[in-house]
């Protein structure tokens, strides 16, 4: 693994990227569209009659002096604000309350993984670390999304925090990007289906969870200066429709907006994302965060519908402190408008239930072992078998030596990085320094310690199964030669900050995998990646699991997957190209740039900022398995895809449409182990881009030779046109190809749907 250096001082390098967008160069384009200025009128104030909880926000506001409301606009970043509380800890954000109106303080924690303490500013404390987003989202079991959410929301909780910042929900949009393992996957009822249950699983625990990031953040490199470009229905219905389903299921208290722009204009201060879509299609009540370091301006923030700067440090200035004050006097911003922000800040904790049940602010227990539990569930139904040539899989008892094979396999597992890192219990067996870049001044190579090598070892006692670095190819074949099993355990890190170089295995693996495979016919390889991987040995190993970054008790998944303890029943939440050259884009746009100026620090040299830059999304709606049926790609395994130790079969399709759509059948386990499958509901629609979509799925557990009836009603939305003229949605009367499959692409059983002509306001 490619490291140096010692690490740099937490966050140094955040303070110096956020201090440079001040002096990012707008494309020409970009730049006209940055002066539009919303007006007064264009932030809505929503009055919500009937809704208690808005009523309630109101009174409390109007008791408010403008100091108190101006103090609850901006909040702080403990590890560097000079100003200091007594209930303050090192963590995300920190804003004080108004304890006369017993308006909590917001106390701020990322994030979707677990309670993070990324290099560990709280020395000692420890959580529990869930498998990665993709892991999550590879389930498609929404009732385990919750159960995660209510786990880390519990944790947050106890540790005293009020905020938890998950939920994010932005598509994964191409294979190298470095926070992919965060998300949800490449398709919008997917991501925003478990989005939302994990959301209201963080809620349920009477504490605030934002859903980010609003929107197209989808690529690292340049995240501070990129364009997002995309035309608005496409957007609408891809991007933008994960959030919408997410929010009305889950109804979040807060919404974090992106770092970078959307057609011209940063997100934090995007009208058409924060006022037009968010506020008044949507009909949203909560409150707008930025992101930390994302806000550019005080009076266009404020009237494009950003509502609360956070971690104002990490901003060139505290634009929503005396700024915002000044502002008011002016008449640049409305007292109605400042009133609206906080309305809505009290909205979301008043219907969050934190209010009515404030944290305390000492430490309560947690059942680590319990949760522990959560964990290891996602690991073990989220992890996907891609491979397993002659049943190989799962292994023999009676198998005498097991050579485990790479990737600190003997200590633990690895993670993503960035500020979803978990210090999670049992500590950090590994843990590297990073040499330069932003993602250097908080993150590290963590591996968390759930040892594979115990865990195999455990699940196989009476045999002999030894560990080898696999840092020497040769050695590695000799060691795997004589053995019974060989298991090459393959890593690809991904961070927050930066994107991945490619999508290739890291530091000679390939020729690693190679050389055991042809020392040993009975090659396993086990991914932990942070998403798809080139696989040029595919043909010449005899199984493939995918373990994803499988959290802090990966170890024990993995053993009991390949024991067959447990059937895997995982299903791809993201297409694996067999090229990179398959997806919409090879390599981040950017990336060379952004790499000179790293390699010019590092050799001492100065080097200014990323100039700013465009990303055309020319998929548009079409992400993931919609661009490769459109462009008649074939990929390396296609979304949806994973196998079992048991076979299913489908049968029976029925299909009810007119003014809806609705279809059932019967998946029955003909073999011989219990198990569980996702059958998954494609139909092309489209008038303006005919495309693929995920309709419907539900996972099912069966015994063997068990039948059960499902049926899936859809969303007609998945269906739908946005038309921007109208505005809304909008579909054709017409008939409709579907088919029922294992995954994009597979027609197990096929049909038709008549449908009705059928429209909604956005």
């Amino acid at each position: 693994m490619t490291t140096a250096a010692q690490p740099l001082s937490a966050l140094r390098i955040l303070c110096r990227t956020t201090a440079a967008v001040a002096l990012l160069a707008l494309t020409p384009a970009a730049a006209t569209m940055a002066q539009v200025m919303p007006t007064q009128d264009s932030a809505p104030l929503a009055p919500r009659a009937g809704d208690p909880a808005w009523a309630r926000a109101d009174a409390l506001v109007r008791q408010m002096t403008l100091d108190e409301k101006i103090s609850y606009l901006h909040g702080l970043f403990p590890p560097m604000t000079k100003t200091v509380a007594a209930d303050m800890i090192p963590s995300a954000g920190y804003v004080p309350g108004v304890p006369r109106l017993k308006i909590p303080t917001l106390r701020q924690s990322d994030a979707s993984l677990g309670v993070a303490n990324q290099v560990e500013q709280r020395k000692g404390d420890v959580a529990t670390a869930l498998p990665s987003g993709l892991a999550l989202a590879s389930t498609f079991e929404p009732d385990l999304a919750y159960r995660g959410g209510a786990m880390i929301g519990a944790e947050a909780r106890a540790k005293t925090f009020n905020v938890l910042l998950a939920g994010g929900v932005n598509l994964t949009r191409d294979p190298w990007a470095g926070r992919n393992f965060e998300y949800l996957g490449e398709d919008p009822l997917l991501a925003g289906e478990m989005a939302g249950a994990q959301i209201r699983g963080v809620q349920s625990n009477n504490i605030v969870s934002t859903i980010k990031h609003l929107a197209l953040n989808a690529q690292e490199t340049g995240r501070h200066v990129m364009d997002a470009q995309i035309d608005e229905a496409d957007l609408r219905e891809s991007d933008l429709l994960a959030f919408q389903i997410a929010i009305e299921k889950s109804h979040p208290a807060s919404v974090m907006c992106a770092y970078n722009k959307v057609n011209g204009d940063w997100a934090c201060q995007n009208d058409h994302l924060l006022n037009r879509v968010l506020k008044r299609d949507w009909n949203y009540p909560g409150w707008v965060m930025s992101d930390w370091g994302a806000v550019h301006s005080t009076t266009k923030a404020a009237l494009a519908g950003l509502d609360q700067q956070s971690g104002q440090e990490l901003d060139t200035q505290i634009f929503f402190g005396d700024d915002l004050k000044a502002a008011v006097a002016k008449g640049e911003v409305s007292q109605a408008r400042v009133d609206d922000m906080v309305r809505r800040i009290l909205h979301g904790v008043i219907t969050s239930g934190l209010m009515d049940n404030p944290i305390s602010t000492i430490a309560q227990p947690i059942d680590y072992a319990a949760h522990a539990q959560v964990a290891q569930a996602v690991a073990e139904r989220g992890s996907v078998l891609l491979k397993n040539d002659g049943n190989l899989l799962p292994l023999a008892r009676t198998a005498r030596k097991i050579v485990l094979i790479g990737a600190h396999a003997d200590v633990g597992v690895i993670s993503g990085g960035g500020s979803s890192q978990v210090r999670s219990v049992g500590g950090a067996p590994v843990e590297i320094p990073l040499n330069g870049g932003e993602a250097a001044s908080f993150v590290r190579v963590t591996w968390h310690a759930s040892s594979p090598l115990e865990a195999i070892r455990a699940a196989a006692p009476n045999a002999q199964v030894i560990y080898v670095d696999g840092k020497d190819p040769v050695a590695a074949a000799a060691a795997a030669r004589d053995a019974d099993v060989a298991i090459v355990f393959a890593w690809h890190w991904q961070t927050e900050a930066q994107d991945a170089p490619s999508i290739a295995l890291p530091e000679n693996q390939d020729a690693l995998i190679e050389a055991v495979s042809a020392a040993n016919k009975n090659a396993i390889v086990v991914l932990e990646t942070g998403g798809p991987v080139l696989m040029p040995w595919l043909d010449r190993v005899g199984a493939v699991l995918q373990a994803w970054y499988p959290g802090q008790r990966g170890g024990q998944a993995i053993a009991r997957l390949l024991f067959g303890e447990v059937n895997p029943s995982g299903r791809l939440s993201m297409t694996f190209p067999k090229t990179a050259e398959q997806a919409p884009r090879a390599s981040a746009p950017g990336f060379a740039e952004q790499a000179a100026i790293d390699d010019a620090r590092r050799a001492g040299q100065k080097a200014g900022p990323i100039k700013g830059f465009p990303v055309t999304y020319v998929e548009g709606a079409a992400v993931g398995y919609r661009w490769y049926a459109q462009q008649k790609l074939q990929p390396l395994y296609p979304f949806g895809y994973g196998l079992s130790y048991t076979r299913f079969d489908y049968a029976n399709l029925k299909v009810e449409d007119g003014d809806g759509l609705k279809v059932s059948f019967d998946v029955t386990n003909t073999g011989k182990v219990a198990g569980a499958d996702t059958p998954q509901l494609y139909v092309t629609a489209g008038a303006r881009r005919p495309m693929l979509r995920l309709a419907g799925f539900q996972k099912v557990d069966l015994a063997p030779g068990e039948t059960r009836r499902v049926t899936l009603e859809v969303e007609p939305r998945l269906l739908a046109d946005y038309n921007v003229a109208k505005p809304g949605w909008t579909i054709a009367a017409g008939t409709y190809p579907l088919y029922v499959g294992r995954h994009a692409g597979d027609t197990a059983l096929t049909g038709k749907a008549q449908l009705r002509s059928w429209s909604r306001k956005p």
